[in-house]
């Protein structure tokens, strides 16, 4: 296996271990990453969200490899995560502990004088002042800042995850595009060695107060949210104008003020971060007298974005819609991702179940995910292959098609339905080639 020329062999058994406290993606990157640059591990962790992050997210072949061999080896150390965090303090001596917000159980964020339990039992516990401590996560801003504050130690540092890719989650954090960090000390980087091979490889790198990288990182992920709203509004416009929003994205992409990220309409962004950040974004205006009417219409752009193709759908059938069938290509929020955290499959498949409509969905990776939160839904079939009873549907709706797969182009006009094409998988060639008719967002045949 090829492995960067600066990640280290592992240390000796003898060295302390790095505490991860976490389920997530994040949490199991950063425990593979921390054993690639030589140190062991200690996984806190809910088993059974574990096992579902693992089952459901698309993890590269390189971080699949090592996670097993890092298992094998035992410099992971899976532990089931305690109620108290007392436990996990009292348990080993760390060279760290890192700890994932989000991922952390109800015990150990009640709050007693606004401090959560775990910092409470750590300022308690015969824990070194001098061990560093790490949090990420998404969530009001000032509340990392505050957790900070409450610790009684000098080196606490918030690191969020904005330089993590899917599909490529272990070479993005090895080497990042962007690493930033907040301190609660000044200029006190030096007191976490661990984390210097990964702030070297950053193409760029940033390091301020933890507040300050906080409100960064909201505004970072924002204006991304902002982009691909921005585009979906004006894909409506396109359909009006009948222009192709996806040749504008590629034009606007040449402005090299622009760039070519985060311009591609579709059903708009699902997952957990973009959409955990406008939340908390949310939460944090809630609280405060600022009013932020742009990031107000960014989410309200993308939530009516996900029931849009369902609308073309019903137009397009004149509203006798009652008691079709169809078929839908993808259900994950992004493709190759076997999670539907708020995909547009759910609003559809909502709206389309209450006309009594059959749906036969192709989702390889999200068929559990699916299969487990519509149990007893007699409308929900799953098909093996995109083309199966392709000849029995009234209609096609593609949500998530692999950039990297063919599209049956023949099979298709073999049938000769009408396409709803919510991700504009189609190219322009391919539209042209197609003998039914075509919908997409901010594009028509």
């Amino acid at each position: 296996m090829n492995m960067p020329a600066y990640v280290k062999t592992s240390k000796s058994s003898e060295d302390n271990p790095c505490v991860i406290v976490g389920h997530s993606i994040d949490a199991i990157t950063t425990a593979t990453v921390m054993v690639s640059l030589g140190n062991k591990v200690s996984l806190y962790t809910n088993q059974q969200q574990l096992e579902h992050t693992l089952t459901n997210y698309k993890f590269e072949y390189q971080q699949q490899a090592l996670w097993q061999l890092y298992l094998n080896q035992k410099n992971i150390v899976v532990q089931p995560i305690p109620e108290q965090a007392t436990e996990v303090f009292t348990q080993q001596v760390a060279s760290l502990y890192w700890l994932f917000h989000s991922d952390l159980p109800e015990t150990w964020c009640q709050s007693s004088d606004n401090k959560p339990a775990w910092v409470t039992q750590m300022n308690e516990s015969q824990v070194p002042s001098q061990t560093p401590v790490i949090i990420s996560g998404i969530s009001t801003l000032g509340v990392f800042a505050n957790i900070a504050d409450y610790c009684q130690r000098p080196w606490v540092y918030y690191v969020p995850f904005v330089f993590l890719q899917d599909g490529s989650a272990y070479l993005s954090m090895l080497s990042p595009k962007l690493w930033l960090m907040g301190e609660k000390t000044a200029d006190s980087i030096d007191k976490v060695a661990i984390l210097q091979p990964l702030i070297a490889q950053a193409q760029r790198s940033y390091i301020s107060d933890i507040a300050t990288i906080e409100f960064s990182r909201s505004a970072i992920m924002s204006m991304l949210a902002t982009r691909v709203s921005f585009m979906n509004e004006w894909s409506r416009l396109a359909d009006h104008q009948g222009v192709d929003i996806q040749e504008v994205a590629d034009i606007m992409g040449l402005d090299t003020r622009i760039g070519s990220s985060y311009l591609k309409a579709g059903w708009g962004f699902g997952g957990t971060t973009l959409p955990a950040e406008i939340n908390a974004l949310q939460q944090t205006l809630a609280h405060t007298q600022v009013d932020h009417r742009l990031m107000q219409a960014v989410d309200l752009i993308n939530n009516d974005q996900k029931e849009l193709i369902f609308r073309k759908f019903w137009q397009y059938f004149d509203g006798a819609i009652e008691n079709k069938q169809v078929s839908i290509w993808g259900a994950s929020y992004k493709s190759g991702s076997g999670r539907t955290s708020e995909a547009a499959i759910h609003p559809l498949l909502t709206l389309l179940w209450s006309y009594n409509i059959t749906t036969q969905v192709y989702a390889s990776e999200a068929k559990s995910e699916l299969a487990g939160l519509y149990p007893d839904q007699p409308l929900l079939q799953f098909i093996e292959s995109p083309t199966e009873q392709l000849a029995d549907c009234d209609a096609l709706f593609v949500l998530s098609w692999p950039e990297t797969k063919r599209l049956p182009i023949s099979a298709l006009n073999e049938v000769v339905i009408p396409v709803f094409d919510a991700q504009n998988a189609f190219t322009k060639d391919q539209i042209q080639s197609l003998t039914g008719d075509y919908q997409g967002i901010g594009r028509s045949k």
